[in-house]
């Protein structure tokens, strides 16, 4: 496998474990929000298993082995009302976005399109959960994320 195609199959294992992430905490998600913003987190949750299923058939095309999902993952705060569950539903598409920026510098053509196009879903989602936009979404936010997804428990 050549260079480019490593680089490539690393960025498709990040988004794919970011989306693996994002899964799951849209389950908190949809536990915890708002009965009028229910539809809109089941929406999220089936684009992103949607993402998740595309990307593991796309990690198997370059050669590589799929990582799983973790039976559970930290989420970055407390969860405990509606209020905080929006913010969790804006922080997993700023955390999916950033992943995505990454696998659009590293895809090639085919995949490239197809990475943009999840950072736009990503961001215009974070918009609707934030109520307000940021310059550059998938870069900006990795300044204060510091990592592309929400982590395994152990």
């Amino acid at each position: 496998m050549s260079g480019t195609n490593d680089e490539e199959l690393r960025a498709l294992q990040a988004a794919l474990a970011a989306e693996h992430a994002a899964v799951y905490g849209y389950g908190v998600v949809g536990g915890r929000v708002r009965e009028e913003r229910r539809v809109e987190a089941r929406a999220a949750y089936d684009a992103h298993r949607a993402r998740r299923d595309a990307l593991v058939r796309a990690v198997r095309d370059l050669g590589g082995r799929p990582e799983a999902a973790a039976a559970a993952y930290a989420l970055p705060f407390p969860v405990p009302d509606p209020a905080a569950a929006v913010r969790l539903a804006a922080e997993l598409e700023d955390r999916v976005a950033g992943v995505y920026s990454d696998l659009v510098r590293a895809a090639g053509a085919g995949q490239r399109r197809t990475a943009a196009e999840a950072l736009r879903e990503a961001a215009v989602r974070a918009v609707r959960w934030r109520g307000e936009s940021v310059a550059f979404p998938g870069l900006a936010e990795r300044a204060g994320t510091g990592t592309p997804s929400v982590s395994p428990t152990a």
